[in-house]
């Protein structure tokens, strides 16, 4: 009896370019660099499962220069490896493995295993939003740039249905950011049209409250990140003055141990988590932050790391698995000029998978 399988798997930089200048705190984004994990196994033969790692730059723990050259000799260890025929053990398996400092490729490795051993058709586990075309309600997400730029956003997304709008702030002019926000308030209620913003902690300590206070008399839903990571003091001060509820997204990554989670957690008490399963290490360590979450009354909801479409869809699979109760920051796949065709498709301010598309890929990916 055969009680496992071992995998081959091969890793290729494919670079991402966007369709315009995507402006934010850090910077303006015009490329991505990413990386395509291809998995294949005697025990599944003429079937490739494709995944993603795509460290962000400036932000993952993995963004470093000899990403490519690691994670190679991390593939060819695990290829003696034995995989249990069960997704969930196959999680744990690579949970356990010692490469916390390259979150992004366990996230990738899980995204190519589970694809294998579904048949390599892009499914990687049971949730509604592949076996039921169920879609996922998502923010639309505003870009920074100049006033003319983020107004046609503002406009397109309201256009396209979007109830909940995400703007980026921090790196331009406060005054326009608030009256970009200020517009949209005047003609949509709160009931209408939820307004979230991401500083990606660009407000100095000193500055931020006054900020926070501005913000809070237009309905904010939410804040993500206001200030730095790294100042537990000032954000347990500003969690529990802000007017504004605050989210942490960069706060959390690096951080592996569940008891410096829960502790996290405990003192500095946000309203939500922002989760980047790329950022935080892969499924199980996402799904740790969302126990300790929930169990503390924490809301939370799950973003993409500007992957391509491969791995987009991976988040919004495990997205959907775990019933969000939140819209999800999932309408990313349209950022680039060169991203795979997927089934994928926003519609109405939610994103879709159409199962009657098929994913078109290049053969060099192992297309169907």
């Amino acid at each position: 009896m055969v009680e496992g399988f071992k995998i081959h798997v091969t890793i290729q930089p494919y670079t991402l370019v966007f369709t315009f200048d995507a402006g934010t705190s850090r910077g303006v984004l015009r490329q991505k660099q990413t990386f395509i994990l291809r998995a294949e196994s005697s025990a599944f033969p003429g079937l490739t499962g494709l995944g993603e790692a795509g460290p962000l730059k400036g932000l993952s723990p993995d963004d470093r220069p000899d990403f490519l050259q690691k994670a190679r000799e991390i593939l060819e260890g695990i290829s003696d490896v034995s995989f249990p025929f069960d997704p969930e053990k196959i999680l744990q398996n690579l949970c356990a493995m010692p490469f916390e400092e390259f979150p992004s490729l366990r996230f990738g490795l899980e995204t190519a295993i589970l694809d294998l051993f579904h048949g390599g058709k892009r499914k990687l586990l049971s949730n509604p939003f592949y076996d039921r075309g169920t879609p996922i309600p998502i923010n639309g997400l505003i870009w920074m740039g100049d006033r003319a730029f983020m107004k046609n956003q503002i406009e397109q997304k309201l256009l396209e249905g979007y109830n909940c709008i995400k703007m980026k702030i921090g790196a331009i002019d406060f005054e326009l950011e608030l009256a970009l926000l200020e517009e949209i308030r005047t003609k949509y209620s709160e009931e209408e049209i939820s307004l979230r913003v991401d500083a990606n902690g660009a407000f100095g300590k000193e500055e931020a409250m006054h900020k926070l206070e501005r913000l809070g008399k237009l309905g904010i839903h939410s804040i993500e990140q206001p200030i730095a990571p790294g100042n537990p003091e000032a954000m347990e001060k500003i969690c529990s003055e802000s007017p504004v509820p605050v989210a942490l997204d960069e706060e959390l990554i690096g951080i592996v141990d569940p008891n410096r989670k829960k502790a996290l957690l405990d003192r500095v008490r946000p309203a939500y988590l922002i989760l980047k399963p790329t950022l935080l290490g892969g499924m199980l360590a996402t799904k740790e932050w969302i126990q300790l979450a929930e169990q503390a009354g924490i809301g939370w909801w799950m973003t993409s790391a500007l992957e391509s479409n491969i791995g987009l869809n991976a988040v919004a699979q495990f997205t959907s698995s775990l019933q969000p109760k939140l819209p999800q920051g999932l309408g990313t796949g349209t950022l680039y000029r060169n991203n795979f065709p997927s089934p994928l498709r926003i519609a109405s301010g939610k994103l879709h998978y159409e199962s009657r598309q098929a994913w078109e890929l290049p053969e060099w990916l192992g297309a169907d």
